[in-house]
């Protein structure tokens, strides 16, 4: 019986991967080891005694006493915090999901690969932040990364037996997000409710407003570079409302080959779970006639700054990816607090970046955890300021 582990369980990439190991057959069809979340608590100790899991954890501390009130008679152990984190990543387990969001995520991912687990990554902050940190680690360990982002495990899925030299050039789709038709002049107005409401996926709220902003379109480029080695002009986005075509492999005679599917994360999770194999999922399947018709556009760099910004980001190297990342963050918290406009987020980033650039070690790879965390911290202090 594989021994899994879910971190971020309660998020939206989270509860999609609980509800496939609970059609899968549940604790009798897995050995759950460890489930964390956030402030849901009760969402969280629901699903820990559904799967009869060792531990759960949540990410705040404070949060504690409640969470063992919730598991209390059921067995599974309780504990919180950033260390409890750390140590529920380290309890042995052949497949751990990181969908923890932000940079949060990073050291649980790190931890669980030196374990020599596979890690279906789908919280891409870690390859923007530390993509060679978190290469090296699995390779030196023999772990496995699988990509659960939608558009990077198509790409995985349509470059399976493929020589890169082969490969012209990739394509990301993107939905264009809540702002995708919106005057420019309309933008500057925006208010959080408006930008939490996506088009065509259920989602977080922060991962909703990035793709209203197109920052998460942004941070995948720099993912599909660092995860699959490819250059970055050789990497392209288009904008693709319906979100049936995920991604597109553009090869050096002319032809293409094209992932297709709806749009359910359960797809991508479930591909990682049960890989190398392929197994049936509870997704619906496509169905092209009702789709009618399938639209794409390019993407306006007017109305998406984000993604120059993410070609400077590749350009620069380093620790700007760490830099880049840090300071959207801060922009998003910025922008939900009501302190920033919609429209201030890019520029804030963008002088995040520049005000670092010329600081000490701006160039270097950063090869250890603290390198990465004391990078986030400053681009944090500066966006903020």
């Amino acid at each position: 019986m594989r021994r899994i582990s879910i971190f971020g369980a309660t998020g939206s990439v989270g509860a999609n991967g609980v509800d496939l190991i609970r059609r899968g057959g549940g604790a009798d069809a897995y050995d759950v080891v460890a489930l964390t979340g956030g402030r849901n608590i009760a969402r969280l100790a629901q699903m820990a005694r559904d799967l009869r899991a060792e531990i759960a954890v949540t990410a705040h501390p404070e949060l504690l006493d409640d969470l063992r009130d919730a598991l209390s008679g059921s067995g599974v152990r309780a504990a919180a915090g950033e260390a409890a984190l750390i140590e529920a990543a380290a309890m042995p387990a052949d497949w751990m999901l990181s969908a923890i969001v932000g940079s949060a995520g990073l050291a649980p991912g790190l931890t669980a690969l030196a374990q020599g687990a596979v890690l279906a990554l789908a919280n891409k902050e870690s390859l923007v932040c530390a993509g060679g940190l978190l290469r090296r680690t699995g390779r030196d360990s023999g772990a496995t990364i699988l990509p659960v982002d939608s558009e990077h495990s198509a790409l995985f899925q349509a470059l399976a037996g493929e020589k890169l030299d082969s490969v012209r050039d990739v394509t990301i789709t993107a939905s264009g997000g809540a702002f995708r038709d919106w005057p420019l002049e309309r933008l500057a107005a925006a208010t959080v409710a408006e930008a939490s409401t996506h088009p065509n996926w259920a989602m977080g709220q922060r991962i909703t407003i990035d793709s209203a902003s197109m920052f998460n379109k942004a941070m995948e480029v720099i993912e599909a570079k660092e995860f699959f080695g490819l250059a970055p002009d050789r990497i392209n986005v288009l904008v693709h409302p319906e979100s049936i075509i995920h991604a597109i492999v553009n090869h050096i005679d002319g032809g293409s080959i094209a992932h297709m599917g709806a749009p359910d994360m359960r797809h991508a999770i479930g591909f990682a779970l049960h890989w190398p194999e392929r197994r049936a999922l509870p997704v619906p399947p496509l169905d092209l006639a009702r789709a009618a018709s399938l639209t794409f556009r390019a993407p306006d760099e007017t109305r998406w700054p984000a993604l120059r910004l993410a070609r400077e980001v590749m350009a620069a190297g380093g620790a700007a990816g760490a830099v880049f990342n840090a300071a959207k963050e801060q922009a998003l918290d910025d922008f939900i607090a009501g302190r920033i406009r919609f429209t201030d987020m890019s520029p804030r980033v963008e002088t995040t970046l520049s005000a670092l650039s010329g600081e000490a070690g701006f160039g270097d790879d950063p090869d250890t955890l603290q390198a990465v965390l004391e990078w986030d911290a400053l681009a944090r202090q500066k966006a903020a300021a």
